[in-house]
């Protein structure tokens, strides 16, 4: 399938980006009216731009069916201040409530049942709930258009973050399944950033990963090496040598039971790399394969 986004209507370009541009993390954004009356209401067009100054940036974007602006962008042009709640797995369906399109001056924190807490910095409150909450003035807003679907960039800069100590680790850092947090995918679809759904990838080799393209050909070409093995052979500086000291009594089988037959062999080893390296066992991997 191609699509030529000037040809298809908005809503089903709209339903396309978001179901491939996906997980996208979730602001749950609190802001009051001039009138100091609170909003309530969570956007996923959302991410983390810098640190130095801390920059976020959102984007409610103009409504497709009727072309009108949300409640948190007329709050937000009225003050200037938002706080930036994260959302955790166990508020998901109350974040979702908050996402009603309820009248002006109906409060989405008694609505959702979330606990309105007083912010240090700024004007809006926070949500008790979640785990962080950042409260932040409002640099510049970048309207990308004037259309019904067309976005606009609340560029953010928190002076105030809140974080829950039970979500840190020992180092003080925050733990991902402690944490548990939501992401939104297309359509009414979710998930959940803990549990089997984290894992590790170590960053790229800092003295350069040798590369795929230098791999031997046996294993660049190999049929039972995915992508991702591939992936973590190349990511050492230099191609390894074989270890007269590496000891593995399967891989002695391998050799014993299969070494009439090379080009079985040879499939069988790189069957046995690839378990090696489910288990993240690069260097063990590597000297089954220069046998």
């Amino acid at each position: 399938m191609q699509v030529i986004p000037s040809e298809v209507k908005t809503g089903e370009l709209h339903a396309l980006l978001l179901g491939a541009i996906a997980p996208r993390p979730i602001c749950f954004a609190s802001t009051v009216d001039k009138d100091g009356r609170p909003n309530l209401s969570p956007f996923s067009f959302f991410n983390v731009f810098g640190s130095k100054p801390p920059t976020i940036i959102f984007s409610p974007a103009r409504r497709v069916r009727d072309n009108t602006i949300k409640h948190t962008l007329e709050n937000i042009y009225a003050t200037k201040e938002v706080v930036i709640n994260v959302v955790t797995y166990n508020i998901v369906q109350q974040t979702s409530l908050a996402s009603c399109e309820y009248p002006v001056g109906v409060n989405e924190f008694e609505k959702a049942g979330f606990t309105a807490l007083p912010s240090e910095k700024i004007k809006p409150f926070r949500v008790k709930e979640s785990p962080v909450q950042m409260e932040c003035v409002v640099r510049e807003v970048i309207e990308t258009g004037q259309e019904g679907g067309a976005g606009n960039l609340v560029i953010c800069e928190p002076v105030l973050i809140h974080v829950d100590d039970s979500i840190l680790n020992a180092s003080g850092k925050i733990d991902p399944h402690k944490i548990d947090l939501v992401a939104r995918m297309g359509g009414d679809y979710y998930c959940r950033a803990s549990g089997s759904a984290v894992f590790e990838v170590p960053k790229p080799n800092t003295q350069l990963g040798i590369g795929v393209d230098a791999l031997p050909q046996s294993v660049r070409l190999s049929h039972i090496l995915s992508g991702n093995d591939l992936g973590k052979l190349a990511n050492v500086h230099e191609l390894p040598h074989i270890d007269a000291t590496f000891q593995d009594d399967h891989l002695k089988n391998i050799v014993q039971y299969y070494s009439v037959t090379p080009d079985e062999m040879e499939k069988e080893l790189h069957r046995y790399a690839k378990q090696l390296l489910e288990q993240d066992k690069v260097d063990a991997a590597w000297q089954v394969l220069l046998y």
